[in-house]
């Protein structure tokens, strides 16, 4: 990751997460982290305490990992075009694990026609890259808050 890439991240200067554990997971088979570490970073710049489970997770392993550090939000980065079906396992699960509770945010590739479908399943925000940091997390401290 180059400085350029970081730069965006570094514009959040206040704190507005602070005091909150966002779960950031790149479930299913896609390969492509930088967009999930710079939201991470922003997170984090924004006083979130934030933990990655890195690429190519199950919806199994990022339950247990957000039930596990007791998140408050676990937010989806998903490029592969599946996010309709990873978001339903991974909404089950919670709702199963009795965390039904916990916040769920996607990031991505994500089309306007599927954003409908994943607002019903429960997820709370939807980001893509075209929306700057900045927003992103002042949606999340608006529903974290």
């Amino acid at each position: 990751m180059t400085t350029q890439e970081l730069a965006p991240a570094a514009k959040v200067t206040e704190h507005p997460l602070r005091g909150k554990r966002i779960l950031v997971a790149k479930p299913g088979l896609d390969g492509h982290d930088i967009g999930a570490k710079i939201v991470a970073l922003a997170l984090r710049n924004a006083g979130a305490e934030v933990i990655y489970t890195g690429l190519r997770k199950s919806a199994q392993h990022i339950v247990r990992v957000a039930v596990d550090e007791g998140a408050d939000a676990v937010g989806l980065s998903i490029l592969s075009g599946s996010h309709c079906e990873l978001v339903g396992q991974v909404m089950e699960r919670l709702r199963e694990a009795g965390a039904g509770d916990i916040k769920v945010f996607v990031g991505g590739t994500i089309p306007e026609a599927d954003h409908a479908q994943l607002r019903e399943r429960g997820v709370r925000g939807i980001y893509t890259s075209d929306m700057p940091l900045e927003q992103v997390v002042r949606d999340l401290a608006k529903a974290l808050n």
